[in-house]
Parts: structure tokens; sequence; C-alpha cells
């Protein structure tokens, strides 16, 4: 009985920055394995959509290469391999983001991908890259979470992922 007074009283004592404290250190119990999860499906989404407008099927299109030609022109790559090479892995490493197999991997390849967009095709776009880069980086850093073949395997080998 005697706890719940103090309890109550202490609450009472408590200032506003200090309840504000309080309820800001909530967001502390978010898990990361629902961040990483967030980050990495997300992240595939974009990709994979962008994936989605350079191919026809199993092509790559005749329009994907006209833009590597005339407004993507990345330096020391020739604009068909620069599109093929786009176009596959904004399907292959999407994919494996959102099964969460090879997730850190996949994850800084896209990173790699973002940084080649930002600093020769789109420069001034950089609030969205840092947007995409922010998602690789929790999945780099942090790992995919528990919600992936990669934790699994990893459980299985008794390793940490």
């Amino acid at each position: 009985m005697q706890d719940r007074m103090m309890t109550a009283t202490t609450a009472e004592r408590e200032t506003v920055p200090q309840r504000l404290y309080s309820a800001l250190r909530l967001l502390d119990r978010i898990p990361h394995d629902l961040i990483a999860l967030i980050a990495r499906l997300s992240i595939a989404a974009v990709f994979w959509q962008s994936g989605q407008t350079k191919v026809e099927g199993w092509h790559v299109t005749d329009n994907a290469v006209y833009l590597f030609q005339t407004e993507y022109k990345l330096p020391f790559v020739d604009p068909w391999i620069a599109a093929h090479i786009a176009a596959f892995s904004e399907h292959f490493f999407p994919i494996l983001l959102v099964i969460g197999f090879a997730s850190r991997l996949s994850a800084l390849a896209l990173l790699g991908m973002t940084l080649v967009i930002e600093i020769f095709v789109y420069p001034d776009a950089w609030p969205t890259h840092g947007t995409w880069a922010t998602c690789f980086l929790v999945i780099i850093a942090g790992g995919p979470g528990r919600i992936a073949l990669d934790h699994f395997i990893a459980r299985r080998f008794g390793r940490a992922v």
C-alpha cells in the first residue's frame, strides 16, 4: 500500500519534461525486427517498380536502353550493358530483400546503385536517395531481423545475423 502511495506521489512530482521523456522512451520498444522488415519491403518495392519500367516480359525494352544512352549517360559503361545490369539488379536484389536472403549483401548492392544514380544521374535528388540509403543502412548495420531467411539459416548453423 505504501509503495502505491509513493509511486503516485512520485508521479505527481514528475515535471512535464520528465513525463515527455518517459513517453518517448516507449519508442525504444519498437523492435528492430519490425523496422528491418518495413525497410526491406518498402525499398524492395521502389526498386522492383523501377525495374518493371525497364522490361517487357523477359526482355529489356529499347526505351530503357535509350534512356541510358540519352538521359542517364553513365561514364565508362555501354548503355546496352548498363540497362541490362540495372534491370537485372532492380529485380534480383529486391526479391532477395523480400525473402530476407543475403539481405545485407543485397542492401549493399542496391546502396551502391543508389550512389551511382545520385552521383552520375540525378544529383539533385539527394533527399530521395538519402531516404533509400537510410533503409539500406538499417539492413546493412542491423541485419534483416528475425523475419528473414537469413535469420533461420543463421540459427540453424548457430550464428548471429
